[in-house]
């Protein structure tokens, strides 16, 4: 018999069982994740429930301000940290600039685009992604 029409292990089936209900509990992670980002309606303000909601917003406003410090001291350090290990080296294979000068004209350089790389610069020193670093917390 050919072992591609050979019957499945047990153990294969137990496998797939296993990823299926695995990723059908990710769908439904993520879709309650959504269902807590999405605004909620305005609750009325009238008995024992107006102080449950009370608790529930301030609650949300805590987790918010939480998970936004949280990834302003991760994302902080990040930003600055050096790019190249081997800035200000003397076996820096990126420290490569190349100059010319033609009659009296303004010389050029490509040392504008590798000197913020080989000086030791992280991503908020790079010419064209550093003011979009500015957008992340941190």
């Amino acid at each position: 018999m050919a072992r591609h029409s050979a019957p499945t292990s047990r153990r294969r089936a137990l496998l797939r069982a296993g990823l299926t209900f695995t990723a059908a509990g990710a769908v439904i992670g993520l879709g309650g994740a959504a269902a807590q980002a999405a605004p909620a309606a305005p609750v009325p303000a009238s008995g024992p429930d107006s102080e449950l909601a009370e608790a529930g917003a301030a609650a949300s406003e805590g987790l918010a301000g939480a998970v936004g410090h949280t990834l302003a001291g991760g994302l902080g350090p990040v930003k600055s940290l050096q790019l190249n290990p081997l800035a200000k080296t003397g076996v820096d294979p990126l420290d490569n600039a190349v100059g010319t000068q033609i009659a009296d004209f303004k010389p050029l350089s490509t040392a504008v685009v590798t000197d913020s790389i080989t000086q030791g610069g992280g991503l908020q020193d790079l010419p064209l992604v550093g003011p979009v670093t500015k957008l992340l917390p941190g």
